[in-house]
């Protein structure tokens, strides 16, 4: 970083996240996550990206050449660090409220930053989702609603066995 600045971690993947999102936008991809993990000499940054339909390795190809000149222009993470492109899987993070909306009607888990109901962790029904903050059917404390700001993570929740009693693979 200019100046020898040093940035936080959550700075770092905030930065990469406003440089990112555009060309993820230009080429019909859904920037879903960025990781910023210092390991000494190295540090690691990921980015998750999807698409409807999934994403292919010859997009993450393309998309990692193009971020990685952007990130060396703006000189965005210090020191030596590896760039990984990658999907984000099937249960995948969900951070914006697109996501959030996005995945109504399904499970998700979510850890919140401070306690709700004598709680942290929630895992249930998405049922609703808006600018105040969303709804959770929990499976075992019953429908809470859960304020944007108190979400430290949230992710969907892939249920396998509904695949398997509805006979699909």
């Amino acid at each position: 970083m200019p100046g020898g600045e040093r940035m936080g971690i959550k700075h770092v993947s905030d930065i990469v996240m406003d440089l990112v999102e555009p060309i993820a936008v230009d080429r019909g991809l859904d920037l879903v996550d960025v990781e910023f993990q210092p390991h000494g000499r190295r540090s690691v940054l990921r980015l998750y990206l999807d698409r409807p339909g999934g994403i292919g390795l010859d997009d993450l190809a393309e998309v990692s050449r193009e971020v990685s000149d952007v990130l060396d222009a703006h000189d965005v993470v210090p020191g030596q660090y590896t760039l990984e492109c990658s999907s984000p899987g099937i249960n995948r993070r969900l951070r914006k409220m697109q996501d959030f909306v996005r995945y109504c009607g399904k499970p998700v888990r979510v850890r919140t930053s401070t306690p709700i109901a004598g709680a942290r962790t929630f895992a249930g029904l998405l049922v609703s989702a808006d600018d105040d903050g969303i709804e959770i059917e929990d499976e075992s404390r019953g429908r809470l609603s859960v304020p944007l700001r108190a979400i430290e993570r949230a992710n969907y929740e892939h249920d396998f066995r509904v695949e398997l009693r509805d006979g699909r693979s």
